[in-house]
């Protein structure tokens, strides 16, 4: 981290990153009303329906279970009094209900990731190939529709439903390496913290928004009509998806020439000549690349760990209503959404105004977004049943997380833009193994959901994030790798 490093490192240190181009021969495109705005906010719409898809079971789970059966297997004395505010009106019971066992739930809730983890490379792949757009498009409408058939899926069994999962985390393991890959082509190198920060924010918004409106739709429609509701909201995204988007500022209808310029000088001296000859013996041996993905999997422990288990959490450890459960397990997202805007922000502030190296700012980030959630979700696991204390430091736990969307999050686009959608499918692949057995893992481990057992699950997910900011800290980098641009001279893009 020290400045006397390798020769690359001090390079990226002493030259601000406006003078490592011809972007002075370029003036600025104006942000507001751009193209690159407008593809921030649908991907921020995408990302919104991605995660809206991802974490309503989680909500609708505990609405799915046999109330009778479940509630006898969870008397213990360590468990929180139940606090459930009387309502005026009734509770929706007229869904079929299911006894699925702790261990069953854990894998229903898991099983999206087995899918996920299949397709990350693949997409990263095709996208780089064929391009990102039509890939990212149609891995969600494959989502949507097998969200539309979930209620059926329940209906026939755990199996079908495990199954339907799988099905929706293939359609979605795409969608972040076509992403990446579309920003690789539309993001200037100074605005990369900001449009990134947006598109993330519509995963956190997609959190916010769906686990207390499944909790209300649950009570006043029944479980069944959040994976209608949701799918609908997905079809709309995709039709609007499929007429606004283009897969680069080259082929877009509707850009100004001068942004069309704009994005392209400030990309040139960054992107490969031959992006599609994947230097990927390189990729393996790549260190900045090991360090996200050691730090993506930490971080992704806490993360999915909260994102799939917080509604369980909350009902049979706080005892929370459904109603009340949805609210609170929403909040530790709202927080994230605003501090990974915020950080954003701030990252290109620090790196455009204030000439810091991109290497630090990214470090300064993850360090925050990693170490931070650690402190906060072990003071979590002592506050008892102080049901105030437990949702404030679970809030700023997720919170604090957001910040990192401006550091690791965005690395794959300092170090190999050209490859960036290649880059974030690999460590997005060794991401998503705690979504798979992370669930798996707290379940087995809370049984009797006592507070102890729970206890143990934030002390893991902790020690684990503490890990991946250390390994980030010593062997992450800010500029472009060597393998990833090819003769810049001869670059004609």
């Amino acid at each position: 981290m020290e400045r006397r490093g390798s020769e690359p490192e001090r390079d990226e240190q002493e030259t601000p990153l406006l003078e490592r181009g011809s972007e002075d021969d370029v003036k600025k495109a104006p942000a507001f009303c751009s193209s690159r705005c407008g593809l921030a906010l649908l991907s921020c719409y995408g990302f919104f329906v991605v995660y809206s898809l991802r974490v309503n079971l989680s909500v609708a789970l505990v609405d799915m279970l046999n109330s009778t059966q479940h509630s006898s297997t969870n008397h213990s004395s360590s468990v929180c009094p139940a606090h459930d505010a009387p309502s005026p009106h009734v509770h929706n019971h007229t869904a079929n209900v299911y006894d699925w066992d702790s261990e069953t739930q854990g894998w229903i809730l898991g099983s999206f990731f087995y899918g996920y983890i299949t397709t990350q490379v693949l997409g990263g792949y095709l996208a780089n190939r064929f391009g990102p757009k039509w890939l990212l498009g149609f891995g969600i409408l494959v989502t949507v529709i097998f969200t539309l058939l979930t209620p059926v899926a329940a209906d026939l069994g755990a199996g079908f439903l495990i199954a339907v999962r799988v099905v929706e985390g293939i359609g979605e393991g795409v969608t972040f390496p076509a992403m990446y890959t579309m920003w690789a082509s539309w993001a200037p190198p100074l605005e990369r913290s900001r449009l990134l920060t947006i598109t993330y924010l519509g995963a956190q918004l997609g959190t916010v928004v769906a686990l207390p409106l499944s909790g209300e739709i649950c009570f006043y429609l029944g479980w069944t009509y959040v994976f209608y509701i949701f799918g609908v909201f997905g079809l709309v995204w995709f039709v609007l998806w499929a007429f606004l988007v283009s897969n680069s500022p080259l082929t877009h209808p509707r850009i100004s020439e001068k942004e069309r310029l704009y994005i392209t000088a400030s990309l040139k001296n960054e992107l490969s000549s031959s992006p599609r000859d994947i230097p990927w013996r390189a990729i393996a041996t790549s260190r900045p690349l090991w360090a996200i993905v050691v730090t993506h999997f930490s971080f992704n422990w806490t993360f999915y760990t909260l994102l799939t288990l917080l509604p369980t959490y909350m009902k049979d450890v706080l005892g929370f209503s459904i109603q009340q459960n949805g609210m609170l397990s929403a909040l530790p997202y709202l927080g994230a959404g605003f501090m990974a805007l915020a950080a954003g922000q701030l990252a290109d502030y620090l790196r455009e105004t204030c000439l810091y190296p991109t290497a630090i700012v990214r470090k300064f980030f993850t360090i925050v977004g990693t170490i931070g959630p650690a402190v906060f979700l072990v003071a979590a696991g002592h506050t008892g049943c102080n049901y105030i204390l437990a949702v404030a430091f679970l809030t700023i736990c997720s919170s604090l997380g957001g910040v990192a969307c401006a550091g690791f999050n965005i690395n794959h686009l300092d170090i190999a833009p050209s490859y960036a959608g290649i880059l974030l499918a690999i460590t997005n692949t060794f991401g998503t193994i705690p979504g798979m057995v992370g669930p798996v893992i707290a379940r087995s481990l809370t049984k009797h959901n006592t507070l102890e057992e729970w206890r143990s699950v934030f002390y893991i997910a902790a020690a684990i994030n503490v890990f991946g900011a250390a390994i980030y800290t010593a062997f992450s980098r800010g500029d472009v790798q060597p393998w990833a641009v090819k003769s810049a001279a001869s670059q004609q893009d």
